[in-house]
């Protein structure tokens, strides 16, 4: 039995090497593929953030346009997914749980669509249906049958569309590609490890991402950024934001938005989304909730470290993909499953890394029960 004391929860652990994304908590930084997160979510379509996700390279012009063509191409769901849909549709599921069980569907064929054993065909049709399933889940929850998708719009712009009935403006499509690229992968997180897990037994990769949302449905992941937002339309207007948020620190409660597991410094996710927050509501939203936020958030780091002096909690991913998510109308049940259309982008690469690698990922656990019980026949137990 080893000495050590063993890394409950494996925190700390090194579980494989990859080249996907680098967390470093201490200094705030993000790097997905060789590029800082600021660099290139920012920028890039999430069509180019998958093809570099699946590929460790940008696209060319060429290789861009095909995947752009062949993601449109399978947002067709097999008719046993929508038939699901509506099913859940009637008992009122929670869209996360729609998703997870939609999911699992997406080994079956969608009409026409010819039989494939590649395993990257099986993730281009689970990235490119996600949207399709959120956005037409949520128009089943409304009563309101869903919208086809429009192959003439990228994957961003499409979802908005198949959700909202019309095509978004530039800014709007911008906001959530930002968001979506942010997203799309961040170390080996529950959900990504659970995928890697499931992948290395020699399982398909629907089955590992279908894994992956049960793992991020769960509050302890990543948690819900809806509250940082009740937060700031609770305060309302600047001249309450200190009195508001004294009161909340000394009745103990926590001020969401702020601090974060691993980023000891500020999310460098933050810095993204307020870059892609502030763009938004210039142009196509209501400043005047950016300019609330921002103040909120001003008073709020300043009020944490007067109470909590040395803690260094500092906005996180939450704050602004929030305020992002609500600029566009998205309602606050679709942030998670929205967080799930960005970060299956991630999770499908690691399915390929961890197919590459061919390693059964099987840990040890250190037994710390009895070990010399005597079995007693019904009769005697009391």
């Amino acid at each position: 039995m080893p000495d050590s004391k063993p890394a409950v929860g494996l925190e700390g652990v090194v579980a494989a090497q990859t080249r996907l994304s680098l967390v470093d908590g201490q200094n705030g930084v993000l790097v997905i593929a060789g590029f800082p997160v600021e660099e290139i979510a920012p920028k890039a379509s999430f069509e180019e953030m998958v093809f570099l996700l699946w590929n460790d390279r940008l696209p060319n012009a060429r290789e861009l346009e095909d995947l752009r063509r062949e993601l449109a191409s399978l947002r067709t769901l097999p008719v046993a997914t929508t038939r699901l849909l509506r099913d859940a549709a009637a008992q009122k599921a929670p869209v996360i749980d729609a998703l997870r069980m939609a999911a699992s569907t997406l080994s079956l064929r969608a009409h026409g669509e010819t039989e494939s054993t590649d395993p990257r065909r099986d993730a281009k049709a689970v990235v490119a249906r996600f949207p399709v399933i959120v956005a037409s889940y949520w128009r089943l929850l409304e009563g309101k049958e869903p919208i086809p998708a429009d192959p003439g719009l990228g994957h961003a712009a499409n979802f908005l569309f198949m959700l909202q009935g019309k095509a978004p403006s530039p800014e709007r499509a911008r906001a959530l590609e930002t968001y979506l690229n942010t997203v799309s992968d961040h170390g080996f997180n529950a959900s990504t490890f659970t995928a890697r897990v499931i992948v290395s037994t020699g399982s398909d990769v629907v089955s590992a991402i279908t894994g992956a949302i049960g793992a991020l449905k769960g509050p302890l992941h990543g948690g819900a950024p809806g509250p940082a937002l009740d937060m700031v339309f609770e305060i309302g207007e600047k001249a309450r934001a200190e009195e508001v948020l004294r009161a909340k620190l000394a009745r103990g409660e926590r001020l969401m938005g702020f601090g974060h597991r691993v980023y000891k410094v500020r999310d460098p996710r933050a810095d993204v989304l307020n870059g892609a927050a502030k763009a938004l509501y210039k142009g196509d939203a209501d400043k005047r909730l950016y300019d609330l936020a921002t103040h909120v958030e001003a008073t709020a780091l300043r009020l944490l470290e007067e109470h909590k002096p040395g803690r260094s909690l500092k906005t996180n991913v939450e704050f602004y993909t929030a305020l992002v998510l609500h600029g566009i109308e998205l309602p606050t049940d679709l942030f998670t499953p929205c967080f799930a259309i960005g970060r299956v982008a991630g999770w499908t690469a690691h399915g390929f890394e961890q197919q590459a690698l061919g390693k059964l990922i099987r840990p040890q656990s250190e037994y710390v029960g009895p070990r010399d019980r005597k079995y007693a026949p019904l009769e005697r137990r009391s």
